[in-house]
């Protein structure tokens, strides 16, 4: 088996606001927040259309070409 092959079938590719990104098999929702820096921020993520509760995000497993949104939450005045 060729390293390639390794690597396809470690990894799998899926989209974050609208960006490809490669991320690990068995990758949660809350694995991508971590990755991205947002373990303490106040976002919404929703996940091929859907949202996804906060308290879920450790059990929701990403998939091949999911679409994730992210959305920061901004407050002003």
């Amino acid at each position: 088996m060729s390293s390639n092959e390794i690597q396809t079938e470690r990894s799998m590719i899926i989209f974050v606001n609208g960006q490809e990104t490669q991320i690990s098999n068995g990758h949660t929702a809350h694995d991508l927040l971590l990755d991205l820096g947002f373990e303490t921020r106040p976002v919404a993520v929703e996940v091929n259309k859907e949202v996804i509760p906060r308290a879920l995000l450790p059990s929701r497993v990403l998939c091949e070409h999911d679409q994730i949104e992210v959305v920061t939450l901004v407050g002003g005045g």
